[in-house]
């Protein structure tokens, strides 16, 4: 069981969103490398990054903080927002990014993930942002009439080495994890499930390690780490545990 700090980037700084609006931004670090840095002291083992403005835009906006952050650091870093084809995914897999993660274009070119999956085996993840159980896309700006479920199995056999599942209606708003829906999602599918959005207390952590969630990969966590809600040493040592 994997606990991945986030760091997502809006305007080259370290952010937290309120329910996916980019209106609702909390500044935590002006300095992103400095902040991976601080995880990686803290013991954490891989590091979740999105660029925000990409994820709008649908091109790399914040590269030159994420080139920094995998200078800063050794851990792997997995990577989202604004990687709409191969090049984009190419270019970021050859200066340092573990794995690249494909949200909207999952939706809109299944082809192209499939392709990226063969190109790059096991270097590719899907990111499934729901609202009420349904695909939202182009930095949760719009939502679709897809199913994570039916998402996630259009994917079962091409290679995908996770799925990052974030429930919006709880993203940086302390809620806690929906995990219900996502292991119902990992139980529909046979690809890793990475559980997001609304992790707010150890509470949480505790619950990642219940018999019926023991299928899923991991958790990412924002906003609780940033103001202390979770004491990274304690969470990792239950992990480890």
């Amino acid at each position: 069981m994997i606990l991945f700090p986030a760091i997502d980037l809006k305007d080259g700084k370290c952010v937290r969103l309120k329910l996916g609006e980019m209106d609702q931004a909390t500044v935590f670090n002006d300095d992103p490398a400095a902040q991976a840095a601080i995880f990686e002291r803290q013991g954490f083992k891989y590091l979740h990054i999105v660029d925000l403005n990409g994820a709008f835009e649908g091109r790399p906006v914040n590269a030159t903080a994420v080139e920094a952050i995998l200078k800063a650091i050794r851990m792997p870093a997995q990577l989202g927002g604004g990687i709409r084809d191969l090049a984009t995914a190419e270019m970021w897999l050859t200066k340092g990014v573990a794995r690249v993660i494909l949200g909207t274009i999952a939706v809109r070119d299944p082809a192209l993930v499939k392709a990226a999956c063969k190109a790059f085996p096991g270097r590719v993840a899907v990111g499934i942002d729901a609202k009420a159980g349904r695909v939202a896309v182009e930095g949760w700006a719009e939502t679709s009439e897809l199913t994570a479920i039916d998402l996630a199995r259009r994917f079962e056999d091409a290679g995908v080495s996770a799925i990052i599942y974030t429930d919006i209606e709880r993203d940086g708003v302390l809620k806690g994890l929906n995990l219900p829906a996502t292991a119902e999602l990992a139980r529909a599918t046979s690809i890793p499930v990475i559980a997001s959005g609304g992790l707010a207390s150890i509470d949480d952590v505790k619950a990642l390690l219940r018999p019926e969630y023991s299928m899923l990969e991991g958790a990412i966590s924002g906003r609780a780490l940033y103001d202390g809600r979770i004491d990274p040493a304690e969470a990792l040592a239950l992990l480890a545990r």
